[in-house]
């Protein structure tokens, strides 16, 4: 079964093949993805490295803690699952009347014509 690590305080430069020459030589790794930001595409500063093993993935967790990779040391823990949220983003906004197709002669014609 694979594991999938969560890896905090990397540089902004590092790249794909850094995160995959550090972390090859504990087994062998099946996926890297590198956090970025949507608007700017840049780094955030974190990634998630998956291990094809649950035992690849501690001795990389006991090694790499505390390792020093382009000047900034990494904090390396086993992946949380992402906690689901409620559909829409859990905030029921109004963002005023209603928008669709319709809807505003629809609103004038409730009561009949004045």
């Amino acid at each position: 079964m694979s594991t999938k690590l969560y890896i905090a305080n990397l540089s902004y430069n590092v790249t794909e093949a850094d995160l995959r020459t550090a972390f090859e030589s504990f087994g062998t790794i099946t996926d890297i993805f590198i956090a970025t930001d949507r608007e700017t595409a840049r780094p955030r500063g974190f990634a998630f490295v998956t291990y094809d093993t649950a035992e690849s993935a501690t001795a990389a967790i006991a090694k790499m803690s505390g390792f020093e990779l382009d000047g900034r040391v990494l904090t390396v823990s086993e992946a949380r699952p992402k906690e689901s949220s409620a559909p829409g983003g859990g905030i029921k906004r109004n963002f005023g009347p209603d928008r669709r197709a319709g809807a505003f002669q629809a609103r004038n014609n409730r009561g009949g014509r004045r």
